[in-house]
């Protein structure tokens, strides 16, 4: 019961809002060249200037595909921080948009995959990553079916930036779920029809996740699409959005998967974890540069690609075995 009330707080329902004011209105009519052409100048600075996350990027790369140049490592590095700066000028820009403006910027492929995952009596499960700008998704779903769509969310501090992209996300009306409890909200809701964003590709806690391959490696993925696959039995599929080479952006929606079902809990969700990763790493693969590599992604298995982390380690360690001397 009490946990059916936590459910039920976390989901914070608020009415669609259109942007304002002559500023929103400026900003929303800058021509789509412009935002590309300002966001990968902008990538391109900070690759320069940001040599801590420039290496991560680097070393990722290299790390997945050690058949790559030096050369060629660097090449798509450079597109990754440009495509990073792209989509944060994107999201400035769209923060400002309405719905025909939303609309006018997306095309999408596999419409048929997305009309039959959202018209069914039942919701769904929508697997993503971050990639090209997965922040559109939620912006371009309830203004071209007219419907919310589900989001999961970490709270991002500090407070005032948590509150803008809550409004953010929200302004269209999308069902916005802190990830703390939102495993019962969204068994309540998915039933209901609501179809649930969940963006799979980043490491949660060792202890809330499951082992799975990723790109031939060990990494350590969060079961939750799993879980609720096996809980609401309702179809997962595969949707991401991507930059064309003109910088316009497509949705990009699969079949659902063929997931498994079993009587052993555990065997099934291994099982499914690694189907869904594996869908992940496809569309990765497919565009490597518009995937987000400053994650460091393999650093619960192979911690020694980012030797300044257990440098912190160590002098973390050394400051706990201090000072419990120096209470002796």
């Amino acid at each position: 019961m009490a946990e059916t009330r936590q459910g039920k707080k976390q989901q914070i329902k608020r009415k669609p809002q259109r942007p304002s004011g002559a500023f929103s209105a400026f900003i929303s009519k800058i021509p789509k060249k412009y935002v590309v052409r300002a966001g990968k100048l902008l990538g391109t600075f900070i690759y320069i200037l940001d040599r801590q996350h420039r290496r991560i990027v680097q070393r990722n790369l290299g790390f997945v595909y050690p058949e790559w140049s030096k050369e060629y490592v660097q090449q798509i590095s450079r597109r990754v921080f440009q495509n990073i700066g792209v989509t944060f000028l994107e999201v400035c820009q769209m923060a400002c948009f309405s719905r025909e403006d939303i609309l006018s910027r997306v095309r999408v492929r596999g419409h048929e995959n997305l009309l039959n995952a959202a018209k069914g009596p039942q919701g769904g499960i929508m697997i993503s990553a971050h990639l090209g700008n997965w922040e559109m998704i939620p912006q371009f779903y309830p203004c071209y079916l007219r419907k919310p769509l589900g989001l999961v969310f970490k709270r991002v501090p500090p407070k005032v930036l948590n509150r803008w992209v809550y409004r953010f996300r929200t302004h269209f009306g999308n069902i916005a779920v802190y990830k703390k409890g939102a495993m019962s909200t969204m068994v309540r809701l998915v039933p209901k029809g609501t179809i649930f964003l969940l963006l799979i590709d980043q490491a949660p806690k060792r202890s809330e996740g499951l082992e799975a391959t990723f790109f031939g490696r060990t990494v350590t993925v969060s079961p939750g699409a799993a879980l609720l696959f096996r809980r609401c039995h309702t179809p997962v599929f595969l949707a991401f959005c991507i930059r064309e080479a003109d910088g316009s952006l497509t949705l990009v929606v699969e079949p659902p998967l063929t997931l498994k079902r079993k009587e052993d809990l555990a065997a099934e969700l291994q099982e499914n974890v690694q189907i869904m990763t594996s869908a992940i790493e496809k569309a990765i693969k497919t565009y490597p540069d518009q995937w987000f590599w400053l994650h460091k992604r393999w650093k619960r298995h192979h911690p020694y690609l980012y030797p300044e982390d257990l440098g912190r380690r160590k002098r973390r360690r050394e400051k706990r075995k201090a000072k419990a001397l120096k209470s002796l």
